[in-house]
């Protein structure tokens, strides 16, 4: 009976139906009587008979026929219009339009398989960024944070903690702006309500319902309409450790970063913690794979120690590309170039890992220069000779937008990752096609290589 509900009145979906077809019966008939044969028996001469009691006085049939097939035919055409606008009307988000909801589901499900790496706020830059290109996403995310709401619910309901997560699908979400606002929201007051976002709340409440963390993020990103998945590096309860240059250790991902104090090595407890396989194949099937932006010690390098993931790494045949961050961190990268980003990687993971780094190229204002400063960052030098000698290929680019802070473009990132994946024939899609016509409308991205 559910297939029968097309039927019920104040649908809007009958009448268009009906009017195309009466148009394709017009369309169909005048055609046959202007070149004189029969297609429809007696449908058509009821056709031929009104013609000539009505339009007889324009001359010969053939004339006559063409008006009426003409006339068809714009019947036709709009109510199909009108029929397809409203069946969209109902399917579409209200703030888009349906060519770019068909486009989404179409034609980026074509787009080639990407493998994102990180955590914090530059995977999800770089996320916002590559789902405009591909629906094949699959952001793997560190688990180790211990501090704000995610390490409250960590330590109260023994799931991973749901923070950086939550920001991946959000960014990888195609759904209206509010439903985005209303995952991020975080109460203000509330006894034990303080300080928690509602997506991290949310995604408590679907673990304990499903009663696994990648089955409730799966439904979570359902209702966000996500393009693509989100993964936890690990399932198990790991805490990051480090090793300063004085030979203290430090437990926990929030009290590592302390301005002054370098970093000699960084550790997960227990070492033994392993990846989902999803994680796994997917770094196996994927075209392309990409780590970072995000803090080295506290973002990036936290997935890689999960056992399996930098094998997975080294066996793969995709390119594997470093987004080398735009500034130096407080507490964790200080002084640090591009080539002491990949030498810390190497350091953690052993060499063949990193194809190619993308690192910014091109001045930084001076006003953000001042107020990051002031806080002991810099911008990141670029050592192109040093980068060479490590057997990485670096790729230059304009990547970066100056706001309140400086990170970088989520367009202008991807637009260099697909032109490196198209570089390296990496992905044989028709997608492909999509990505050069935007590429020449949007004009040439800025950008310098070596």
């Amino acid at each position: 009976m559910g297939s029968l509900k097309w039927l019920y009145p104040g649908l809007k979906v009958k009448r268009w139906l009906l009017l195309a077809v009466l148009g394709f019966f017009l369309l169909v008939s005048g055609l046959a009587v202007a070149l004189g044969v029969t297609l429809l028996g007696s449908a058509e001469r009821s056709v031929r008979w009104l013609i000539d009691h009505t339009l007889g006085f324009w001359g010969p049939p053939i004339l006559s026929g063409m008006l009426v097939a003409a006339a068809g035919l714009v019947m036709m055409l709009f109510g199909l219009e009108q029929l397809t606008r409203s069946v969209l009307h109902v399917l579409w988000p209200r703030d888009k339009s349906p060519w770019e909801v068909f486009y989404r589901r179409r034609l980026l499900e074509g787009g080639p398989r990407i493998v994102a790496i990180g955590g914090g706020t530059g995977l999800g830059v770089l996320l916002r960024g590559l789902k405009n290109y591909t629906r094949n996403l699959t952001a793997v995310v560190t688990v180790a944070d211990d501090g704000g709401s995610s390490g409250r619910l960590r330590a109260e309901l023994d799931i991973p903690p749901p923070g950086d997560v939550r920001n991946c699908l959000v960014a990888l979400a195609d759904t209206e702006v509010l439903m985005e606002e209303l995952f991020n929201y975080r109460f203000r007051k509330g006894e034990g309500l303080a300080g928690h976002s509602l997506g991290n709340l949310l995604l408590a409440a679907m673990t304990d319902m499903a009663g696994d963390f990648v089955k409730a993020v799966s439904e979570l990103g359902r209702v966000l309409a996500v393009g693509g998945r989100v993964l936890p590096s690990t399932l198990s309860r790991v805490t990051l450790g480090a090793e300063r240059e004085d030979g203290t250790l430090v437990w926990g991902e929030s009290r590592i970063p302390v301005p002054g104090q370098r970093i000699k090595r960084v550790f997960l407890h227990p070492a033994d913690c392993r990846p989902p396989e999803e994680a796994v194949e997917a770094i196996e099937h994927a075209d392309a794979i990409v780590i970072g932006p995000g803090s080295l010690y506290t973002s990036v390098l936290p997935n890689l120690l999960v056992r399996g993931l930098a094998e997975a790494l080294r066996r793969t045949r995709a390119p594997v590309f470093y987004i080398s961050n735009v500034m130096t961190q407080p507490g964790e990268t200080e002084g640090y170039t591009v080539a002491d980003h990949l030498r810390a990687i190497q350091a953690h993971c052993g060499p063949g890992i990193i194809d190619c780094v993308i690192a910014h190229s091109g001045p930084v204002s001076w006003a953000a220069r001042r107020r990051y400063r002031e806080k002991g960052a810099q911008p990141v030098a670029v050592d192109a000779a040093a980068v060479a000698k490590l057997g990485v290929e670096l790729r230059k680019a304009w990547l970066i937008d100056e706001t309140h802070v400086v990170r970088h473009h989520p367009d202008r990132l991807a637009r260099v990752i697909m032109e490196e994946i198209y570089k390296r024939r990496a992905w044989k899609s028709p997608g492909r096609f999509y990505f050069m016509l935007r590429k020449k409308l949007d004009g040439p991205s800025v950008h310098a290589r070596e």
